[in-house]
């Protein structure tokens, strides 16, 4: 009997990459390959590439240079690049770096089965264009990997959006949603295969608008749907735009209970002049709004964000409108960054603000976010929250999950196991995680 082949996939950027990853594994597992975790003993490797932070080609770029050694000791070891870097760099890379074998974009990934073939022939493989099929519903079926607890299933891919620091709408391509049939089917899957939480996945995802009975379904009733699969315990989805938050799912979250009391709705910049440049569609006061409706329909709601300081055209009294808005809001946690620009996105051909000034801006609203992070923190201490356990922790005899409000909560008690849903009282709190005792 042939030895399996070994399959390393190294992961950047966001959920739905991780999602991606756990696809094109499967996928390749009907060809054969198994999963390892360690690259010297792969017979492929692929680098799932995110392009949202800086420089995120040349960094690309610097790991292939580090698997060079593993390429001349084997030279039959294949390397692929695959997101949204192929995508957006798709033959220059395979010109830039000649041991690369093959290079897919992330609407493609149905087709890396064949282009594994392609390579295996000698050949090298360039995949980057935008399908028309589902790439979903062509993967092949693999081995079923083991899950946790909590799992990811993308809904929707694709942003029609175009603000002017992205480049989500060239990588990904416009914005599409899976079928509701297909959602239910992957979900019921997942859940068969011991998942009690599912996190749904958009570059955009509550704009989701996916055929099912009836007509079109928004995500509402999606969640809803999905909230009758008996065994399925919890509902999150990310990431969402503020102009998509429409009344019915404002309405699920007070009334529907498997939706988890979290949600991550950037607004990157508290300033009307600088949204306006970003092309958000939206201003501070209506974002403000729709915290209050949030809230309304969901008091103990736990919010995120992104921001972005340093876009061109920042002044002072912009940034202060940041803070203002951040003071407005009280997250219990953020996403911030300095602006950095991306080729090809509108902003990139404008003047920034000076490092320096960027730098202390930084700092500050980093500052504000990490207080609101830690006073949230501690306001947990006595209170009891439903956690879903998922794995040991560091300390002998500890498990780790999250609870509702997707706070990494640790307890150490011999009757917790992997997958079960307990109730624990809050005993401390530290910057990152949450410590407590089971309910008895």
């Amino acid at each position: 009997m042939t030895e399996a082949r070994k399959l390393y996939i190294k992961t950047y950027g966001c959920q739905m990459n991780v999602y991606d990853s756990e696809r094109m594994a499967e996928a390749l597992g009907a060809s054969g390959y198994t999963v390892t975790d360690t690259p010297e003993q792969a017979d492929m490797i692929l680098l799932n590439t995110c392009h949202i932070r800086e420089k995120a080609a040349e960094k690309v770029y610097s790991e292939l240079g580090r698997l060079k050694p593993l390429k001349t000791a084997n030279p039959d070891l294949k390397i692929g690049v695959a997101g949204c870097v192929a995508q957006a760099e798709g033959e220059e890379i395979m010109r830039r770096q000649p041991l690369v074998d093959l290079v897919v974009g992330p609407q493609t990934y149905h087709r890396l089965p064949a282009m594994e073939q392609a390579v295996r022939a000698g050949e090298r493989a360039v995949d980057t264009d935008f399908p028309e099929e589902d790439k979903f519903e062509h993967l092949p079926k693999g081995p079923r990997m083991k899950r946790s607890p909590a799992a990811f299933l993308t809904v929707q891919e694709g942003c029609d959006k175009f603000c002017a620091f992205c480049v989500v709408p060239y990588t990904r391509g416009a914005e599409v949603s899976r079928p509701v049939a297909r959602v239910l089917r992957e979900a019921r899957d997942l859940v068969d295969r011991g998942v009690r939480e599912i996190t749904l996945l958009g570059q955009n995802v509550n704009a989701y608008h996916g055929e099912g009975e009836g007509g079109t379904w928004g995500l509402a009733r999606l969640i809803r749907e999905l909230a009758r699969i008996e065994g399925l315990e919890r509902i999150r989805f990310t990431t969402s735009h503020p102009n998509d938050m429409e009344d019915d799912l404002i309405a699920a979250h007070g009334d529907e209970p498997k939706l988890m009391p979290y949600l991550h709705l950037p607004v990157q910049s508290g300033s009307d002049r600088i949204l306006k440049a970003m092309n958000r569609k939206h201003t501070a006061e209506q974002y403000l709004c729709l915290i209050d409706r949030l809230r309304a329909a969901r008091p103990d709601l736990l919010l995120s964000g992104d921001f972005i300081v340093g876009f061109p055209g920042e002044t002072d009294q912009d940034f202060e409108a940041t803070l203002a808005l951040v003071r407005a809001v009280g997250y219990g946690q953020a996403f911030s960054f300095k602006y950095s620009a991306r080729p090809g996105t509108p902003a990139a051909e404008r003047e920034g603000v000076p490092e320096d000034v960027a730098s202390d801006r930084l700092q500050r609203l980093q500052a504000l976010l990490s207080q609101q992070q830690r006073d949230v923190q501690r306001s947990m201490i006595g209170r009891e929250v439903s956690v879903l356990f998922e794995k040991p922790g560091r300390l002998p005899g500890q498990m780790v999950g999250k609870s509702e409000y997707l706070h990494a909560v640790h307890v150490t008690d011999p009757r917790v196991e992997t997958g079960q849903i307990a109730r624990v009282r809050i005993t401390e709190a530290a910057p990152n995680s949450l410590g407590g005792v089971l309910v008895a």
